[in-house]
């Protein structure tokens, strides 16, 4: 009798050891056979994800990571309590170097073991993030995405923008370890090539998933036959009445595939320099004026021709244009007698600021995509204006070229742009002087109404009203430079859906990620439902248009004209 009851007993601990193993092993349902079509398509991804890591080992991109974390807010839902920023170039051809701008520490390790990185989310306000983490939601599995390590089961036909592609969902099989991605992947139907995944990495056990991430994964057709991580959005949220509940919101950027990585100071001793005219006049002498602007316009041409090389300047494009005309209506109006045309040119990063780089005005994106009317744009814009005007250049060490032979990701520690405490209450004043004598002199109010959202939300997100370069927007306390435009402006209120304070990120800009061209983006006007719907500074879920890639259209060159011909009678008029 004993023995039957240890017997017994020991049957139904096996079976209840089996029974949970069967649900631990048994997390998703079992895969539905494929079609001969789409088991072809998938064996087609598994080859092209191999071309696809292939290529991004070739590249030294540049990884931005903005991250804003978030708590529930019982109005609108959930609010930002802080945030953070990473910026770093990534060599994928030496296993996997994260090389930061913020620092000189460098976070190194295989990609098989990277993605542990990920782990360490905590549940209270301190969330602590590894970049090398965010960078390794650029893959799915970089060592054993295929039929043997997952199982797929077929979704659907989706177009993303005109792209079609056929989807999957995708889990690891059983038993193989945590790290593995699950989730869903969309393969575009030509090439077999992974365009986006949605999903995260899964865990030892249930209690361990958490700690992987949820994201969701963008590639774009940049090349010819090159498809490549652009842009991944992740997001946790932990809903809650406790003010200690917190999630959060990331976006991840990558560009700069074009640029090449030094690896020595001295591959940087040669910077080209793109669309410089003669400008000098050869029938006279220099006077000590002239060459001293000469010489500091040297620096700065340096400086800018280092920063567009370093990943951190668009090149010239045609939202310049939008900016100088902006620029030029405050110089009209103010009549301005400058040596020389001011022009406007791009950053490509996230955070706030603005600098003056001799007569060229830098707005950093992030600043562009927030600012929501031409007259922030203006107010921005004349703060710069007023450095200039006041004389507040650049060091002119930097007309010695060799000052700025250094490895891009000491960029921001070698290049000190930012302006001293009292230049800026000087810029601050002359700034709106120039303001109340332009065009947007009745328009101010709408400017200050931008302030009065950044200086209410300056605690909270700190990181992004940092400079990394130039001149931040608010002072150390958090109260703007240019507050005095604040005093007419409209009492800030989230309910009023006609007053948009700010916009979110992304509203306006959007780059190239092969050769950092800058682009505005085409869309179209959205109402407002509720106060959520303004989400002021805040971060969003990435959605793109896919398209395949089309080459530049280069404008045939004209014949020349036949002697004697109209064309030609009219030459030396058009010449004129």
């Amino acid at each position: 009798m004993i023995l039957r009851k240890l017997w017994m007993t020991s049957l139904l601990l096996c079976l209840t050891v089996v029974a949970a193993e069967a649900k631990k092993e048994r997390k998703f349902e079992p895969a539905t056979p494929l079609t001969a079509e789409q088991s072809g398509l998938i064996q087609k991804a598994v080859a092209r994800e191999k071309v696809t890591i292939k290529a991004i080992q070739k590249r030294t991109p540049l990884v931005e990571t903005y991250i804003q974390n978030m708590r529930p807010d019982l109005k609108l839902y959930a609010v930002p309590v802080s945030d953070q920023y990473l910026l770093s170039r990534v060599d994928f051809g030496r296993t996997f170097v994260d090389k930061s701008y913020d620092s000189d520490r460098q976070d190194k390790g295989l990609l098989k073991g990277s993605l542990k990185a990920l782990s360490g989310l905590s549940k209270a306000f301190k969330l602590e993030y590894v970049s090398t983490g965010f960078m390794q939601m650029m893959f799915v599995d970089p060592i054993s995405f295929d039929q043997q390590h997952y199982d797929f089961v077929y979704v659907r036909r989706d177009f993303l923008g005109s792209v079609r592609t056929v989807v999957f969902d995708v889990h690891p099989k059983a038993g193989l370890g945590s790290g593995r991605f699950s989730g869903r992947i969309w393969i575009e139907d030509q090439d077999g090539n992974i365009v986006r995944f949605n999903g995260t990495y899964t865990g030892n056990s249930e209690d361990e998933s958490p700690r992987y991430f949820h994201f969701d994964s963008w590639r774009m057709n940049l090349q010819p036959d090159v498809w490549l991580p652009v842009a991944v959005y992740a997001e946790e949220t932990q809903r809650g009445d406790s003010e200690k509940a917190i999630g959060f919101r990331a976006q991840t950027h990558f560009w700069g595939y074009s640029l090449k990585l030094p690896t020595h100071d001295s591959d940087n001793a040669s910077i080209k320099i793109d669309d410089v005219n003669d400008k000098s006049d050869q029938s006279s002498d220099v006077s000590p004026l002239q060459a001293q602007r000469a010489w500091i316009s040297q620096a700065e041409e340096n400086v800018l021709d280092r920063l567009v090389q370093a990943g951190l300047v668009a090149p010239p494009s045609e939202f310049d244009k939008t900016l100088e005309q902006i620029t030029t209506n405050i110089v009209i109006g103010n009549n301005l007698a400058l040596t020389e045309n001011i022009k406007c040119r791009v950053m490509l990063t996230a955070p706030l600021e603005s600098l003056a780089v001799g007569n060229t005005i830098l707005l950093s994106k992030g600043l562009i995509d927030v600012l929501p009317s031409e007259e922030g744009v203006a107010a921005v814009v004349s703060f710069e204006l007023a450095h200039i005007v006041l004389g507040h250049h650049i060091d002119t060490r930097y007309a010695f070229n060799d000052r700025l032979l250094f490895p891009d990701e000491a960029t921001f520690s070698r290049i000190n742009m930012q302006h001293s405490e009292a230049d800026d209450m000087d810029a601050a004043k002359t700034a709106v002087k120039l303001l109340n004598n332009s065009v947007y002199k009745d328009k101010m109010p709408n400017a200050g109404l931008f302030f009065a959202q950044l200086q209410a939300r300056s605690k909270e997100l700190a990181a992004l009203n940092t400079p990394r370069l130039g001149d931040g927007l608010l002072r150390s306390d958090g109260t703007p430079w240019l507050a005095d435009l604040m005093k007419g402006a409209p009492k800030l209120d989230q309910d009023k859906l006609d007053q948009i304070a700010a916009l979110p990120l992304g509203s306006r800009l959007k780059t190239d990620p092969w050769d950092d061209r800058m682009l505005q983006l085409s869309v179209k006007p959205v109402p407002l439902l509720n106060a959520r719907d303004k989400m002021p500074l805040e971060l969003t879920p990435i959605i793109l248009k896919l398209s395949r890639y089309a080459p530049p259209v280069v404008a045939p060159t004209p014949a020349a004209p036949a002697t004697g011909t109209a064309s030609a009678v009219q030459a030396p008029a058009a010449a004129e």
